[in-house]
């Protein structure tokens, strides 16, 4: 039983054993006897000598009258009454901690209920005209095949899907991400300051979804479920608290998914997704390698946030040009964690004062980007 525990029923039973006796008529106790009925009780006098409840109980008996309670004690017995109610914002005592949720499960969810409100809203590919359009015929990737485009579909509806607070599965993967990022064995709210630690914008994680919908909380998922990956999440999380090279983790997160999303639609991935026949995997390695690739970038060559703009935009680029490159990257990486071996991204050192708080930093993502200047840079 916790400290705050053993107070309330302390204070319980210092209600029931000394205002009900009063309201009976019995005689108040003195200040002798209160004293050592409470450090019997085991509650220190330091802390309550000035609460209304012990000032009504040892006062001088010459004011009190048989049968008659006074304000003072009425007060009291407010006071004790309304601790007594007081409940944890996670629930009662009594609750269990919600079970963590695996991706699967989660893409199951989507998999069972109607999307169709949300399908409606998808561009599966991206429309090009003219000589785009001829170019990216002759020379684009290959067209993603038929078998698998409704499986391309569903990754695009779950983009268009927001953060439901109500809905049970959704608070799990919240939850679930939370506590394999912090270690954490307890629930936490669906809202409040914790999420800033993470890495989100503000203490509701849904507004910072924009432009990647749950997608971007499935892609987090994936991220510290998967024991192959699971390791990499938790060093690209220590290097986000770093006191020199701290990001917002989560907001970068969201924004490699949106990179995950337009190369989805513009089809550089359907190569790699016609050779294994899925999409969803091919997805799901192609976020986890950009991430990897983002965080060796920002670690071997000194990146802050300053510079968040100019990497990610980089990063763009790359991940559509190269995707193969990026995911034969992964291998190597999972390969040489899984033998032990030291990581892509080296010990991290992150000694010093504490990084700034997620909201004190100035963040540039791709959707907040211009349109590219005539001298190619991308300023933030």
């Amino acid at each position: 039983m916790n400290e705050k525990s053993c107070s309330f029923h302390n204070e319980e039973e210092l209600r029931d054993g000394q205002v009900k006796s009063v309201s009976a008529g019995n005689s108040p106790p003195n200040d002798k006897d209160s004293s050592a009925l409470l450090a019997f009780r085991g509650i220190p006098i330091s802390e309550l000598k000035n609460h209304s409840l012990l000032r009504a109980l040892t006062a001088d008996a010459n004011g009190w009258a048989p049968g008659v309670v006074s304000p003072e004690v009425l007060r009291a017995q407010e006071e004790w009454e309304a601790v007594q109610n007081i409940q944890p914002e996670t629930g009662s005592q009594t609750d269990q901690p919600a079970q963590l949720i695996s991706f699967s499960e989660a893409l199951q969810h989507f998999q069972t209920i109607d999307l169709s409100s949300f399908k409606k809203r998808i561009q599966p590919t991206i429309r090009r005209t003219g000589l785009a359009a001829l170019r990216h015929c002759l020379f684009g990737p290959p067209k993603l095949h038929q078998g698998l485009r409704e499986e391309r579909d569903l990754v695009l509806t779950i983009a268009q899907c927001g953060l439901d607070s109500r809905d049970p599965t959704h608070g799990r993967v919240l939850k679930t991400i939370y506590k394999k990022l912090t270690g954490s064995k307890f629930d936490c709210a669906l809202h409040g300051d914790h999420w800033e630690d993470l890495g989100f914008q503000g203490a509701n994680p849904a507004t910072d979804l924009r432009g990647a919908g749950f997608l971007a909380l499935l892609h987090l998922l994936y991220l510290v479920m998967d024991s192959k990956t699971l390791l990499m999440a938790q060093e690209i999380f220590r290097l986000s608290h770093h006191h020199i090279q701290q990001f917002p983790f989560c907001l970068m997160s969201v924004n490699i998914t949106r990179i995950a999303i337009q190369a989805l639609r513009e089809e550089c991935l359907s190569r790699e997704c016609n050779r294994q026949q899925k999409v969803i995997p091919v997805v799901n390695s192609f976020y986890a390698a950009t991430f990897l690739h983002l965080a060796h970038v920002w670690k071997t060559q000194q990146k802050t946030i300053a510079d968040s703009g100019f990497v990610l935009k980089d990063l763009e680029v790359l991940a559509k040009k190269s995707p193969r490159r990026l995911l034969k990257t992964l291998e190597i990486y999972l390969a040489g964690v899984s033998k032990g071996q030291t990581s892509l991204l080296g010990a991290q050192k992150c000694c010093g004062a504490p990084a700034p708080h997620s909201k004190d930093l100035t963040f540039t993502g791709v959707c907040d980007l211009p349109p590219h200047s005539s001298e190619g840079t991308w300023p933030v």
